[in-house]
């Protein structure tokens, strides 16, 4: 009797133990991080995607994105599902789609920024 109280207690140790691990690492590979797409001012009026230190027209990114507005003016970003503003400074979450941004205000010679969200 006492062998058999001392295994079921080894047992349940051990499944309590491999149950909180696995529970643990679970919780820490389930978290993903949202990329942050910058857009800046390059050239007087004009806006630019910064990616890795490079300014562009076009971007594509792979899940959703966190568009950072570091230009002079609010930016209009337009999509299948409607326009959202970002102010200077602040940023908005986008998912999957297509956008054209654009700086409130523009000339027409002024860069029309398109980003594609897989």
């Amino acid at each position: 009797m006492k062998l058999s109280l001392i295994a079921l207690a080894a047992a349940a140790t051990i499944c309590a133990g491999a149950f909180g691990t696995g529970r643990a690492l679970a919780t820490t590979t389930s978290q993903a991080s949202t990329k942050t797409l910058t857009i800046a001012m390059h050239d007087p009026g004009c806006h630019w995607f910064l990616v890795k230190g490079k300014y562009t027209k076009t971007a594509t990114v792979t899940g959703s994105v966190r568009l950072r507005n570091l230009d002079e003016d609010t930016l209009k970003v337009a999509s299948s599902h409607g326009t959202q503003r970002i102010p200077v400074g602040k940023s908005i979450l986008v998912s999957r789609g297509h956008y054209v941004i654009t700086m409130v205000r523009q000339e027409s010679d002024d860069n029309h920024l398109k980003l594609t969200v897989r």
